[in-house]
């Protein structure tokens, strides 16, 4: 009995070591973080309650609908799962998810933006990865355009962003072309994280709760 209780005490400290972790690398304060612990565990037990939000359980969270096909639920996935292991845990959404807070900086953003669009992973955006995107926002916008209007946005891009003109777009280009088209990161910005307690108030647990979720995550 004794030993069980030493155990238990030793995994909740371990989790809210964590907590306090994530509180100082991120921009989300402690109860930020202890808030977001329910949300993570609604996720992550969405199908398969194994502490892990997977892709499927990503896409439910996102559009309620785990089967239908999204480049853009893919993309975001990808950006949350930074080890490539094909599965979200709790560092890591809570830290990915920092990225979107009001707080965080541009050059943050901007990267994780980056990242978001360099669909290949080969260190730039390409012609065809432009085209992916377009076609992607456009089937899940359920827009209709001609491809001649397609390739007219496409070449317009390249051309805008595109200024050593090796028909790539580097990093150092898309900081360039952001810093022109501020727009480009109005959807990196989610301001209900600001104030996660008042905007969510179902997160915010009585204490008898948080022990109850806390010990798992």
């Amino acid at each position: 009995m004794g030993c069980a209780l030493m155990k238990q005490e030793r995994i909740y400290e371990d989790q809210a070591s964590l907590h306090t972790l994530l509180a100082a690398q991120t921009h989300f304060s402690l109860e930020d973080v202890k808030s977001l612990t329910e949300l993570f565990r609604k996720l992550s037990c969405s199908i398969c309650n194994d502490r892990f939000i997977s892709r499927e359980e990503f896409q439910l969270g996102l559009f309620r609908d785990n089967r239908k096909k999204s480049l853009f639920s893919d993309r975001m996935f990808n950006l949350f799962d930074s080890n490539n292991d094909g599965l979200i845990d709790f560092g890591e959404f809570i830290r990915t998810l920092s990225i979107f807070h009001p707080d965080a900086s541009q050059a943050e953003k901007i990267a994780a933006a980056f990242k978001l669009y360099d669909i290949w992973q080969t260190g730039f955006i390409g012609r065809e990865e432009v085209k992916e995107l377009i076609f992607g926002l456009l089937y899940e916008s359920e827009l209709i355009l001609t491809d001649d209007i397609v390739e007219a946005i496409i070449d317009k891009t390249i051309e805008e962003a595109d200024s050593k003109g090796d028909g790539k777009i580097d990093i150092e280009e898309w900081n360039n072309f952001v810093a022109q088209n501020p727009s480009l990161l109005k959807n990196m910005t989610i301001p209900y994280l600001k104030d996660i307690t008042a905007a969510f108030p179902s997160f915010v647990l009585n204490t008898e709760k948080n022990d109850e979720i806390y010990k798992d995550f």
